[in-house]
């Protein structure tokens, strides 16, 4: 009698314990990775915007990776973003006063994911923007999305940079609608 009453106590632990690794099973990231070239900056302080290619999200393929479909998506956020030069080779970020990234598709209105301002001037070719939490799962069901990146600079530049940018979103799901 003295241990039903103890297995009746511990069930519900059991039962939340289970819930929160079955919750865990739930969850993935979608990596993303995108390129641009940069011209030189002829100007200083004054907000440039440009617009990455399009970059096909194939969350179909991946949704069906991780034994889920689109209507059973709960969430997605980003989660990191970074931006890395990869050309030239001793190209820095000094030039960089700030940067802002916003995320747009042809269904869904332009939203900011990220920003960095006062970006210090240490030589670095890499940046990890603050990620802004906001739901994307509407930007990440389209089949395309675009980044638009809103730059001020403080230095001008007389080189070509290639610029990438990596993405991933964190993606909460109900697999096989558990």
């Amino acid at each position: 009698m003295m241990k039903n009453k103890a297995l009746l106590l511990c069930l519900p632990f059991l039962f939340l314990f289970n819930c929160s690794v079955i919750d865990e099973l739930t969850k993935f990231d979608m990596d993303y990775e995108t390129n641009y070239t940069l011209n030189p900056v002829p100007i200083t302080n004054v907000p440039v915007s440009l617009n990455t290619p399009d970059i096909e999200t194939e969350s179909e393929s991946t949704f069906e990776n991780n034994n889920t479909k689109k209507d059973l998506i709960e969430s997605i956020k980003l989660k990191s973003l970074t931006i890395k030069i990869s050309s030239p080779e001793t190209g820095n970020f000094n030039f960089l006063k700030s940067v802002r990234i916003a995320i747009s598709t042809e269904n869904v209105e332009e939203t900011e994911v990220a920003y960095l301002t006062d970006i210090p001037n240490n030589n670095s070719n890499s940046i990890d923007l603050k990620v802004i939490d906001k739901e994307l799962k509407a930007y990440l069901k389209e089949d395309v999305f675009k980044l638009r990146v809103t730059a001020v600079a403080d230095e001008t530049t007389t080189e070509v940079y290639e610029v990438d940018f990596f993405a991933t979103f964190a993606v909460d799901a109900k697999i096989l609608g558990i």
